[in-house]
């Protein structure tokens, strides 16, 4: 199995029970794009290096602190620096820290759903 592949699967095991979640395939950009009800919470895609990135939304404190303890979580390749960080699929990042960032940006976007948004997606 390619790294890449073992990380691909992994986020598809830990996105798929998520509670209203969702994916498409956006060929502009190469990206596999993960919502919650109708809002982004992560994306799986390149750099212009071809280095395998998820990025993922989460509140700005958890960010900088992930940024740096780890050298492989940048800033948002392409997204705002405050909310979105990449992490380096090929890099050091444990696979716990992965699937909690994960989930940490799946909680973050569904927070900031409306309440009718939240009851619809909890009543699924």
């Amino acid at each position: 199995m390619k790294p890449c592949e073992k990380w691909d699967e992994l986020i598809e095991r830990t996105v798929e029970p998520m509670p209203g979640t969702s994916r498409d395939y956006k060929q502009e950009w190469d990206a596999v794009r993960y919502f919650v009800g109708d809002v982004m919470f992560a994306m799986r895609g390149e750099n212009k290096e071809g280095d395998s990135l998820l990025t993922i939304k989460l509140p700005i404190g958890d960010g900088e602190i992930l940024r740096s303890r780890y050298p492989d979580i940048i800033p948002g390749y392409y997204m705002n620096k405050q909310h979105w960080n990449s992490i380096m699929l090929d890099g050091d990042v444990p696979e716990k820290i992965l699937v909690d960032c994960i989930q940490l940006a799946y909680h973050t976007v569904f927070m900031k759903l409306t309440k009718k948004k939240q009851h619809e997606i909890e009543a699924l």
